[in-house]
């Protein structure tokens, strides 16, 4: 395993956030973590970003374990989040939100502006994104574009984890098939995939092993042969809830 958590636990004052979780992610796989609102998904990635410590339990990056300081920390060990806001510069071009915060330069410090331009066409051509103008404004792209170009932003930057923070909540059924794609072809370079949904139609295509949480806790770790889609779906909804409420709405 690249990244791993070992019954984790987070705790916000009188609010236990996360209760004894444990997953596991390897190179070249996608693990989706769903849960509803409040299953304590948030806490766990900003726990494997860097941005929370957690209280107890342990989190191990190839095998050794760490307590991130920060998520620079956690991004020089190759864990990197792509957010739901992206963390891009709507009026910026393509190549330039592609290399904010990392630009090439020349000789005396100057930005290569060339290089960038090359290099960014190259890679998204790489993932297979087929952008028209990697000069135009990133805000005139899809939402599934640009949730594309953040993904292959953070695989050009040598992502060992690429941690995906619900990229596909508010994308239409087209725009959200173009992300599962990108997700897959990131799986497929080596790269070790955690993609956070609530929705398992869109988790199912793509997860190879699926932990569900409800309340903080773990219900489970599930591989793909271990589960149906109607059976996660059950799962992370509360089937007995969901028959419940089937009954109560049934007409008389």
């Amino acid at each position: 395993m690249i990244l791993e958590t070992r019954a984790i636990s987070k705790r916000f004052g009188s609010v236990l956030a996360l209760r004894e979780v444990s997953m596991g992610v390897a190179a070249g796989e996608v693990v989706c973590v769903l849960g509803d609102n409040g299953a304590g998904k948030s806490t766990l990635i900003k726990i494997l970003s860097g941005v929370h410590r957690h209280d107890s339990g342990e989190l191990l990056v190839e095998g050794a374990a760490v307590s991130f300081s920060g998520p620079r920390e956690a991004l020089e060990r190759g864990i990197a989040t792509v957010y739901q806001d992206l963390a891009m510069i709507p009026l910026m071009s393509v190549w330039r939100n592609f290399f904010l915060g990392a630009e090439p330069r020349k000789s005396f410090g100057r930005f290569d502006v060339a290089a960038a331009r090359r290099v960014a066409r190259a890679e998204l051509q790489a993932m297979g994104i087929d952008i028209r103008d990697v000069d135009q404004p990133v805000g005139t792209l899809s939402g599934g574009e640009r949730q594309s170009v953040a993904i292959a932003r953070a695989v050009h930057r040598g992502a060992k984890v690429l941690i995906l923070d619900e990229p596909t909540s508010a994308l239409g059924v087209k725009q959200a098939g173009v992300v599962l794609r990108y997700i897959a072809r990131a799986r497929d370079r080596g790269v070790a995939v955690v993609f956070i949904t609530h929705n398992p139609h869109h988790a199912y295509p793509v997860g190879d092993r699926f932990l569900l949480l409800k309340r903080g806790a773990g219900l489970g770790v599930y591989g793909k042969a271990d589960i149906t889609r109607e059976e996660l779906t059950a799962l992370m909804a509360g089937g007995a809830e969901l028959k419940e409420l089937e009954h109560e709405l049934r007409r008389e």
